[in-house]
């Protein structure tokens, strides 16, 4: 077997080639350590990595690197997001080194939400580089031991590099190439979009298996729990990129008073068994949006239960 490129959990399981199960963490909109904690409770022991986000839908929260510490103390393997929206890569390249020395052994690279989504409508985006370039510049971190400027660094961070990809934007048929521009760059793992258009994943997927790309990068696919018919219509209409099929709203509608929600994490739980089937899938990507105590019964009643200890 090859070394390892890192120091992280998620990569000594996927190479195992058990099928991964993820989970997600969101900072507060201030600085309570004791929140992170309280939103880590439920996470442990049931999902092998915790993405801690980075001002996700541009809304200013505690940062990435420090919740990603706090978690890390409760005993997560903390998976720490960066946007290419608030940093250049000076600032990149310092806080990637600061949190390999602080035990942060993932990174997932985005470009982040654009800034008229958030609170700070005004706020510049940097956009230094983007977030395959930024895929680029960990690797070489990594693996040359060099900053993107040249100059060599004395002790490299042994990071397992992660990327996003969603494979429902248009122009489709070009989603899968846009994948492999990660994969050629350097991702080791990806990470999808919410994904509730089966159909249309399973082209996409059958496409990143034609072309070798699955044989090359971990996929990991996006699960998110709907909690309500208005939740499910949101997302529909109102968030770009997302594929939402009438079947899924008609469904939660036909469910009994009070069990909407009930069937939202059905309908999840459904797809999880079918990704652990679909050649090509390393794992799911739960995204149980502020809703991280229910993570504990989904990851029950998806089967994905006790998680294994590399």
């Amino acid at each position: 077997m090859a070394e390892f490129k890192s120091n992280s959990k998620l990569e000594r399981i996927l190479r195992a080639g058990h099928f991964a199960f993820t989970g997600e963490l969101g900072p507060p909109r201030g600085s309570s350590v004791e929140h992170v904690r309280e939103k880590a409770k439920p996470l442990k022991g049931n999902v092998d990595l915790v993405n801690i986000t980075d001002n996700q839908t541009a809304m200013v929260r505690m940062s990435s690197w420090a919740a990603s510490i706090i978690a890390k103390e409760e005993g997560l393997e903390p998976n720490y997001q960066m946007v290419c929206r608030d940093r250049n890569r000076l600032a990149m390249q310092g806080d990637i080194l600061g949190a390999y020395a602080m035990g942060i052994n993932n990174i997932l690279c985005l470009s982040g939400d654009h800034m008229q989504f958030g609170d700070h409508p005004g706020a510049k985006g940097v956009f230094d580089v983007d977030s395959t370039q930024l895929i680029n510049m960990i690797k070489k971190m990594r693996d040359e031991g060099t900053f993107q400027g040249g100059a060599e660094i004395e002790e490299p961070p042994k990071m397992f590099i992660g990327g996003a990809a969603n494979p429902f934007a248009e122009p489709f048929e070009w989603r899968v190439h846009r994948l492999a521009k990660k994969v050629a760059a350097g991702v080791d793992f990806i990470q999808t979009q919410c994904i509730f258009n089966m159909e249309k994943f399973r082209k996409w997927v059958a496409q990143a298996n034609d072309m070798g790309l699955t044989e090359k990068v971990y996929i990991l696919a996006g699960v998110t729990p709907m909690k309500s018919v208005g939740m499910a219509k949101y997302m529909k209409n109102r968030v770009p990129g997302m594929d939402v099929p009438d079947e899924i709203i008609k469904r939660l509608q036909g469910a009994e008073k009070g069990k909407v929600a009930d069937e939202g994490i059905k309908i999840a739980c459904e797809q999880i068994e079918e990704f652990k089937e679909m050649k090509g899938i390393a794992g799911v990507h739960l995204m149980a949006i502020e809703w991280e105590h229910k993570v504990p019964e989904i990851a029950e009643r998806a089967k994905v239960l006790p998680r294994p200890v590399v």
